[in-house]
């Protein structure tokens, strides 16, 4: 098999003009991207300093976070949030056809070129986001193998060429027939390696990717919530 690298008709379905098309920077931020998150993090906002999260603080933040969420359901919009498993809230998209959990306390927020993001307002770097692309692909198995696309997806979209990548796993499996990509990666910046998981597929005729991540000083504290909100992206017929 070509790689997917090489593959014009890869490039032509999956990345062209990729970042102005996701919405991404070339140089000096970092959007990170199934079962991971897409955030626009400048790095000299991220600090390495490990800080201990004072229960106050954290009291205050998730009175913040529920009046935002009251305040996100009595708009009209087609998405919605309400709990469903402990410690974690759910978003339908009625108009674009996917659904995922994420932590509660992560609050909304908007960013240019992402069709949905939720971040930790401590944490800048623990963030879930959605996007999509329009593809004339009806499986993703018809660009490749997972560690073809994934690698392409990491070099090309989810990170900076300046910054080393690290493709750690990429696996494929079914739910409900619809074929997933999901790998887990870390991306190293100057003064910190966000370690991401993301899932992949397509449907509608859209191209889907979901990216989660954390710092890796926080990787084994959220690695189980961050694996519980790429297992739970799901799209479905629109």
């Amino acid at each position: 098999m070509a790689s997917l690298q090489n593959s014009p008709a890869i490039h032509r379905t999956l990345f062209p003009n990729s970042f102005s098309q996701l919405g991404l920077q070339k140089h000096g931020q970092f959007r990170c991207c199934r079962r991971g998150v897409s955030l626009l993090v400048r790095a000299e906002q991220v600090s390495t300093t490990n800080r201990e999260d004072g229960p106050g603080r954290r009291q205050v933040l998730a009175v913040g976070a529920i009046g935002s969420w009251v305040s996100l359901v009595n708009q009209t919009s087609i998405s919605f949030a309400a709990e469903t498993k402990k410690g974690f809230l759910a978003v339908m998209d009625k108009k674009d056809g996917y659904s995922f959990l994420y932590p509660f306390g992560w609050q909304e927020v908007v960013i240019d070129g992402q069709d949905k993001v939720f971040k930790d307002v401590i944490e800048p770097l623990e963030s879930v986001s959605v996007n999509m692309i329009p593809t004339v692909k009806q499986d993703i198995r018809e660009l490749g193998s997972p560690q073809e696309v994934a690698e392409a997806l990491i070099k090309k979209v989810l990170a900076p060429p300046s910054q080393k990548t690290k493709l750690v796993e990429a696996v494929e499996h079914d739910v409900d027939g619809k074929a997933y990509y999901t790998f887990e990666f870390t991306v190293q910046a100057p003064n910190f390696t966000r370690h991401a998981l993301s899932a992949i597929t397509i449907g509608n005729g859209k191209f889907y990717t979901v990216t989660t991540g954390a710092n890796e000083r926080r990787w084994e504290k959220m690695k189980d919530k961050l694996h519980t909100v790429i297992d739970s992206f799901q799209i479905f017929n629109v």
